[in-house]
């Protein structure tokens, strides 16, 4: 298991200018994947008992300049490539995407603002004060057990005006669901041919014309599938009509939810493997043009399932209507990878703020200027945004690592069930499950392979008392 940690941070190497900056990152990937507590930077310092100096230099590490979010992100993605055990539908990669809120009340910390709370959780409040993360995984394990590995997160509100200042990202000026569409398309870069799960607030008009934009520009093809709203309108092709005159663009009207009733006898019975349980649904498959000035032609799966029903949507009109009810079920992944990444390894745990940015008004009137069009030191505040993303990037790496263990290990490694559960896995262990794994053995695993370049950087880190430049290296 070490040796194999150990090969895929290698080839991180590149990623970095400079060596001493590869180690800092070696050591903070380990310390995220089996520190006990979500104290940010603090915690990995204690569980793998680095000298008090090395704060600082850890700290630095986030807004070093000698790495980039960009490499670290192209890597990681050629690495879940080669090693993960990837689903695929059609020969399409099936990523998953969605937004994701962290409360944060720093008064200078950049991205902070006022969000809405969309979660029915009673014990979540209306409105809060924080980030917006979107973030993209891909699907990836064995039917047995399916995880979400997470590839990329940034921020994606509230940080506008920065990326705007030197117009040098006009992608991270769009809004979140076109910055989502990007981010996919990204990730699909690497894997050529992809699906897309989405939550049914990305299947908007401008989402749809800058998939179509991504799918046009490069040899990487992208489809979506996502869940329409119920009260959603779609029209039937157009038919043409003899004499002069411009063609029509759309058909009669059609409600879908209406269909539920009034087309209830076409509806058709089969059987589809759901959240790992075989299910019994109703199913009626249109292919409708959708999109007010835009009148796509996408598919319609609309399912009956214990009593509920749902308007399913795909881009790809070859899938068949079982395959996107079995590929929508799969979307909920993503919420339980970022239940693990709060609960397990508190990937958001970070605490970066810069004194150059505008303390928090927390009641800017509409059309008010925001601070931030005043500021001056705007080099400092962008390097604060780089060590959050970094930050949460590197919590990403972390989690996948653990992921790819649990898929990996858990059959050849009895011990990673040691960990008492009031419902244990069957087949395939949690991410907490592997933490405390490591927690428990990773220092009887470094006294068995010394020769390893992770153990001799670790333990360099750990033992190393005289004082040396490492802080100037990173």
């Amino acid at each position: 298991m070490l040796k194999f940690i150990d090969t895929i941070l290698a080839s991180f190497r590149p990623c970095f200018n400079r060596v001493a900056t590869f180690h800092w990152f070696v050591v903070i990937i380990i310390g995220m994947m089996m520190r006990s507590d979500h104290l940010g930077v603090t915690s990995i310092m204690r569980d793998l008992g680095l000298p008090v100096r090395r704060y600082e230099t850890l700290i630095h590490f986030f807004r070093s300049s000698a790495w980039s979010l960009e490499s670290l992100r192209r890597t990681w993605l050629q690495v879940v490539k080669r090693v993960a055990p990837l689903s695929y539908v059609k020969g399409k990669v099936v990523l998953i995407g969605d937004g994701m809120k962290q409360s944060k009340e720093a008064e200078r910390m950049p991205g902070v603002k006022k969000r809405h709370q969309d979660s029915e959780n009673s014990s979540k409040a209306a409105y809060i004060f924080g980030h917006l993360f979107g973030a993209v995984g891909v699907l990836m394990g064995t039917p047995k057990k399916w995880f979400c590995l997470p590839l990329v997160m940034n921020l994606q509100d509230g940080v506008k005006t920065i990326f705007g200042w030197d117009d040098a990202s006009p992608e991270r000026q769009a809004s979140h669901v076109v910055q989502m569409i990007d981010q996919g398309f990204a990730a699909a870069n690497t894997f050529k041919q992809a699906l897309l799960l989405l939550d049914r607030y990305f299947l908007t008009t401008p989402a749809l014309k800058r998939l179509n934009q991504c799918n046009q520009s490069g040899d990487a093809h992208m489809h979506i599938v996502t869940q329409a709203k119920s009260n959603v309108v779609a029209y039937e092709r157009p038919v043409r009509k003899k004499g002069r005159g411009r063609p029509r663009k759309k058909g009669d009207r059609v409600k879908l939810y209406d269909l539920f009733q009034t087309r209830a006898s076409e509806f058709q019975a089969t059987t589809v493997i759901m959240y790992g349980k075989e299910e019994t649904v109703q199913y009626l498959c249109l292919d409708l043009l959708w999109g007010q000035g835009l009148y796509q032609e996408l598919r319609f799966v609309l399912v009956k399932h214990n009593g509920r029903l749902a308007i399913l949507v795909s881009t790809d009109r070859t899938l068949a209507a079982t395959d996107i009810i079995q590929l929508y079920g799969h979307r909920f992944k993503i919420e339980c990878t970022f239940r693990e990444m709060k609960q397990a390894i508190g990937s958001f745990g970070y605490r970066f703020w810069s004194k150059s940015m505008p303390k928090l008004q927390r009641y800017l009137k509409k059309g008010e200027s925001h601070p931030l069009e005043h500021v001056k030191d705007k080099e400092n505040i962008r390097l604060t945004i780089k060590a959050i993303e970094g930050f949460v990037m590197c919590n990403c790496i972390a989690m996948g690592l653990l992921q790819i263990i649990a898929v990996r290990y858990s059959h050849r490694v009895p011990r990673l069930f040691f960990r008492y559960l009031r419902t244990p896995s069957k087949a395939i262990v949690s991410e907490a499950t592997v933490m405390a794994y490591l927690r428990r053995s990773i220092f009887f695993m470094f006294a068995r392979n010394p020769h390893l370049p992770l153990t001799q950087i670790i333990q360099e880190k750990r033992h190393s008392s005289d004082f040396d430049d490492d802080w100037l290296a990173s």
